[in-house]
């Protein structure tokens, strides 16, 4: 199957039915991240119990591109710990962006699929916003939008 009927197979997929879809209560964790170009919205709780994150959920109304990312990294990452959350973060972001080489060692494994976003400039937020929200929440920040100066989605903008 060429690549890009695969992204779009699994996005496809994701979006029909979200995994980990719904809201945890009580979490230790919460964060919301928002995408003003787009409308994007989602509210990620976490339960992360001596550094492993025990379970994950997210909610909210994004386009399809978010919320199969959102459905993936919440797969990706429950079971795991803090740290290879935050692995998994700074891999997911350099995918998006072109700078990961996927013939290297990495962690992603099926997110791979998410590497054509790089030729999508408009679209790359988009498939970040899942990522920057878990980091938001597992960092105790409470809410993050893709156009916060102060955030490291800015490198992305200056690409767009």
């Amino acid at each position: 199957m060429h690549s890009n009927s695969l992204y779009q197979e699994v996005i496809l997929d994701h979006n029909r039915k979200p995994r980990n879809y719904g809201k945890l209560n009580p979490a230790s964790h919460h964060a919301i991240g928002h995408n003003p170009l787009c409308g994007d919205r989602l509210d990620i709780t976490l339960q992360v119990e001596d550094e492993r994150i025990s379970a994950v959920a997210f909610e909210g109304e994004s386009c399809a591109i978010c919320k199969a990312s959102a459905s993936m990294m919440t797969t990706a990452i429950k079971g795991k710990t803090r740290s290879d959350a935050e692995m998994l973060i700074a891999e997911f972001r350099e995918l998006a962006t072109g700078k990961l080489d996927i013939n290297q060692p990495h962690h992603l494994g099926r997110l791979t699929v998410f590497s054509g976003i790089q030729d999508l400039p408009t679209r790359v937020k988009c498939a970040i916003l899942p990522w920057h929200t878990l980091q938001a929440a597992l960092n105790s920040v409470s809410n993050v939008s893709t156009e916060d100066t102060s955030n490291d989605l800015q490198a992305v903008s200056s690409q767009s």
